[in-house]
């Protein structure tokens, strides 16, 4: 195939890709005290129901005062107040602050009508059952939190796309947003379909006999997939056979129950035997196009990664080898879950690091390396780990992937480079 050797740079690739993708999940309403919201994508925007705080609050231990009351207050000359009462807990105030007053408050607790300030508890004195003395001045508004002051009624809190972290879980339950009554419109998550090709593949279970080996890509690729908030759907091992391919794939990807995302590893590469194209281009032309866009990307390992659309879903032909496999899908896979999410990808934390070794490269190729991580004092180092695509171990020995740039001719130990672990 022709275009394999025009191969794109990987983030043009992608962008490419991403632009025919118009398929997104459907979305479901979702109780986020279930425990499964984390990691979820928000289908709508989300605005602010009411005013949050409701109700002016304490944000220490004191006493509520007029802040008029302490001007002038400091530990040679205090301001003497007369204690009116407690705030409780939960409660509105039945008391009022008045001229030369003070209420006993805690953190949290509603300010009571009168005052506009809270002094600390450690800036006062109790000199008796009744009465207190100040020891340094507080402004208007000091230690309260005001009415909205988090967030306004009506305000925007949350766009469409927003991925939930604890934080975002928690402050929509603090708008009462989120239960079954008031539930939270999320995107279901993706259904990946997954499918290993070769005559040469076997499950797992079984022993290879010579020539064969075991299926590692199905499950690497599934729990690729399921960290990134993905459903995985392993559809088994297909034989190479075009039309037992062209079957698999026509179910996975039909109406009404196609997946949102379709995944084949092998098949991929420019052989005899490559059927993988010309199969997805055949259910394009049936389901609906474009089919397959890119054929070959400027990275390694990965260079012979299919990137397709088929009726608007992604569809990624990964290379059969472990390692090629594992780094195109965290660089296309991942994306593409994140898209028909409606949102961004998963974030891919990266560190720089120092390298212990030189590593080649070539100039218009963006290399990945696994690379063993070493902390010493304020500087990490990266050693890579050389091994070809389908020594699955090169990865389990690693601590990440360091990133040789698209134009550079390599690297050389000592260069910084950027390393995103696992």
């Amino acid at each position: 195939m022709a275009e394999f050797f025009n191969v794109l740079p990987p983030a043009e690739a992608l962008a490419r890709w991403l632009e025919a993708v118009t398929h997104h999940t459907a979305s479901v309403e979702t109780d986020l005290r279930a425990g499964m919201a984390i990691g979820g994508v928000l289908a709508e925007e989300v605005l602010s129901p009411e005013d949050l705080p409701a109700f002016r609050r304490a944000t220490v231990d004191g006493y509520a005062v007029r802040a008029a009351d302490t001007y002038g207050a400091g530990e040679a000359l205090p301001a003497y107040l007369r204690v009116v009462g407690e705030v409780r807990m939960g409660e509105q105030p039945a008391i009022t602050v008045g001229p030369g007053q003070a209420a006993l408050i805690h953190t949290g607790a509603m300010i009571p009508d009168g005052a506009d300030a809270v002094v600390m508890v450690e800036h006062t004195s109790l000199i008796a059952v009744d009465e207190i003395e100040v020891l340094r001045r507080v402004a208007p508004g000091e230690n309260v939190l005001q009415v909205g002051e988090d967030v306004r009624r009506g305000e925007r809190v949350l766009s469409a796309g927003a991925r939930l972290r604890p934080p975002e879980i928690g402050a929509l339950l603090a708008l009462g947003l989120g239960t079954a009554a008031r539930p939270i419109r999320l995107r279901a998550r993706p259904r990946v379909a997954i499918f290993s090709t070769g005559d040469e593949v076997i499950p797992p279970e079984d022993t290879p006999a010579p020539g064969q080996v075991r299926d590692v890509n199905s499950f690497t690729i599934s729990a690729l997939a399921a960290e990134a908030g993905a459903i995985a759907e392993p559809w088994g091992i297909i034989p190479d056979d075009a039309a037992a391919l062209e079957t698999a794939l026509r179910a996975a990807l039909a109406p009404p129950a196609a997946a949102d995302l379709a995944v084949i590893t092998a098949g991929s590469s420019v052989s005899a035997r490559d059927m993988t194209a010309a199969v997805i281009n055949r259910l394009a032309a049936e389901l609906g196009g474009p089919g397959v866009l890119v054929h070959g990307v400027a990275i390694k390992p990965g260079k012979p990664t299919i990137l397709a659309v088929v009726d608007g879903r992604p569809v990624l032909g990964l290379p059969g080898n472990p390692v090629s496999a594992i780094v195109a899908f965290w660089l296309f896979g991942l994306p593409a879950i994140g898209h028909v999410l409606g949102g961004s990808p998963p974030s891919r934390p990266r560190l720089r690091a120092t390298l212990t070794a030189n590593v080649p490269s070539v100039a218009g190729r963006e290399d990945y390396i696994p690379v063993v991580l070493h902390e010493n004092d304020d500087t990490i180092r990266a050693d890579p780990i050389f091994g070809k695509s389908n020594l699955i171990f090169t990865l389990v020995r690693a601590d990440g992937l360091a990133r040789i740039p698209l134009d550079a001719t390599g690297l050389r130990a000592g260069d910084a480079v950027d390393v995103y672990p696992f």
